[in-house]
């Protein structure tokens, strides 16, 4: 049977070819390069200060993405032993510092996450006969996930719900199309940053306070949500204006999952710290989704993926695009104020071994 998605998938074969053929001599591609980004008048700071809440644009759709600035500071990472439900990978409670950066006001939806995944802009681009631009052109080349076998969202309802069942690998790659198809730069965020976020300034087991009789005002947990997902946004948000930083999906982050990390971490305050993937497994996802226990839905709380949320994945070998079994792992995306180098992209912020590549 022919894939449904061929035709447009050979058009973004031949953005891919022209893109390496007009590689530079230093290596990088052109989708690597500046590009005249989406304007949106309000996403535009040169200082910390001048940073504002701001709607991302997704060309030829009518989806956008509303993104919250995260003035930068610093805050006690972890839990202390005394807190309910603690559990020891929190520990110990350490100084870190994180540089500002703007962070999704929801977790990415299914509307946002299918206009990569099921081909929406190539399709409506060549519907309409809109001539590409070079954010289009860039926005191809990036790798596409294959098919998913079934419905990923296993009858919860799409829509304005957040995407759920992507590996972390096809939550990177969604973040560079992203980056491609708006000119500014977006990548998951990291433990230190997503913690930052959802805590608000707060030293508490829950950005809201430490009384867990509260929590169904902020969060869908395995106690209220009717065993699904919700829409993004329904719940009280944090006080920096972020939604679902407790419960709904949990939530992917960049780094390793690594039990014993923050005892490592002693003396003076770790500013911007990233456990950069080394394997496939356990990476972390943070915030508990809506089939966890509340303890799981503390700030602090930490779980690493396994290979066993892949286990009714049929295919042989398994797809690095989807987790057939974590319909409660979805994510949320950051920009940072300060762009990386491309240099800086490569050896840290965008850094994940061993690659993954689909099946020749």
């Amino acid at each position: 049977m022919r894939d449904r998605r061929g035709d447009y998938r050979f058009a973004a074969c031949v953005s891919a070819t022209a893109l390496w053929l007009m590689a530079g001599m230093d290596g990088r591609t052109q989708a690597d390069k500046p590009v005249e980004p989406v304007a949106v008048t309000s996403a535009e700071a040169g200082s910390e200060a001048q940073m504002k809440p701001y709607a991302e644009i997704i060309d030829h759709t009518d989806v956008t993405i509303e993104m919250v600035p995260i003035r930068g500071g610093s805050f006690r990472m972890g839990s202390p032993e005394s807190e309910a439900g603690r559990n020891v990978d929190e520990g110990p409670a350490h100084e870190v510092v994180v540089s500002p950066f703007w962070m999704s006001r929801c977790e990415i939806t299914w509307d946002a996450w299918e206009i990569w995944g099921e081909e929406i802009d190539i399709q409506r681009r060549s519907i309409l006969m809109l001539p590409g631009t070079p954010r289009d052109r860039f926005a191809d080349a990036i790798t596409r996930p294959t098919a998913p076998f079934t419905d990923m969202s296993f009858g919860m309802g799409k829509g304005t719900r957040p995407a759920i069942c992507m590996t972390q690998h096809a939550a990177r790659t969604w973040c560079r199309w992203l980056s491609a198809r708006t000119g500014r730069y977006y990548r998951l965020p990291t433990e230190a940053e997503w913690e930052f976020a959802c805590r608000a300034g707060t030293g508490t087991a829950f950005h809201f306070g430490d009384d867990p009789s509260l929590i169904d005002e902020y969060a869908w947990h395995a106690g209220n949500s009717d065993l699904a997902y919700h829409k993004v946004g329904q719940k009280e948000p944090n006080a920096w204006g972020l939604y679902d930083m407790h419960g709904n999906v949990a939530e992917w982050v960049l780094d390793q999952y690594i039990p014993g990390l923050y005892g490592r971490r002693s003396g003076q305050p770790v500013k911007n710290p990233l456990a950069i993937p080394f394997q496939l497994y356990p990476r972390v996802v943070r915030g508990g989704g809506w089939n966890a226990e509340v303890a799981m839905l503390r700030s602090a709380a930490r779980r690493g993926s396994d290979e066993d949320w892949k286990q009714q994945d049929p295919q042989i070998p398994r797809s690095i695009w989807y987790h057939t079994d974590a319909l409660a792992v979805g994510f949320r995306v950051v920009r940072p104020l300060a762009e990386p180098s491309a240099e800086e992209k490569v050896a840290r912020w965008d850094k994940s071994a061993p690659a993954q590549k689909d099946p020749e």
